[in-house]
């Protein structure tokens, strides 16, 4: 596994949403690689067109050996059904269970929102941006993981 390669896997079930997340993730990896004196690695996107497929397109990241963590983005926007409940329940505790049995961050940077309006305050450029947010608890994660390394 390296620590210097990242992936960001994304359900693009709102693509538009999705793109936003995606930018602000990228972003983020790119400002951390720029600080740290580094060239920026190009980070790996995939897609998956659904919030419920994100924890095993996750697993399958992790356990490839190739990224030091992935951050995982997506929307999923309340309706009229219980499926929400569901949906949001399973990325949430999917996610989780790759990141404890694999050791690589798999970040939940999924949007679990009432509304459009509310997933577009949450997409992007300020600092309501979950892209940027996953991608930053992935970059904390990994530090913690060198730190007690000792590398």
């Amino acid at each position: 596994m390296t620590d210097g390669r990242f992936a960001i896997v994304a359900a693009t079930f709102y693509r538009d949403l999705a793109d936003r997340l995606i930018a602000g993730a990228q972003a983020s990896f790119a400002e951390a690689a720029a600080a740290a004196g580094r060239p920026t690695d190009p980070v790996d996107v995939f897609e998956v067109p659904g919030a419920f497929e994100l924890p095993l397109a996750a697993k399958y990241l992790a356990e490839s050996g190739r990224y030091g963590g992935i951050a995982c983005l997506g929307a999923v926007i309340k309706g009229e059904t219980d499926h929400y409940d569901f949906v949001c329940s399973e990325a949430a505790a999917g996610l989780q269970a790759v990141q404890i049995s694999t050791g690589v961050p798999a970040t939940f940077g999924v949007l679990t929102v009432d509304t459009m309006d509310q997933a577009l305050a949450r997409s992007g450029g300020d600092k309501r941006d979950s892209g940027r947010h996953a991608a930053d608890a992935v970059l904390a994660l990994v530090a913690v993981r060198r730190a007690l390394s000792g590398s």
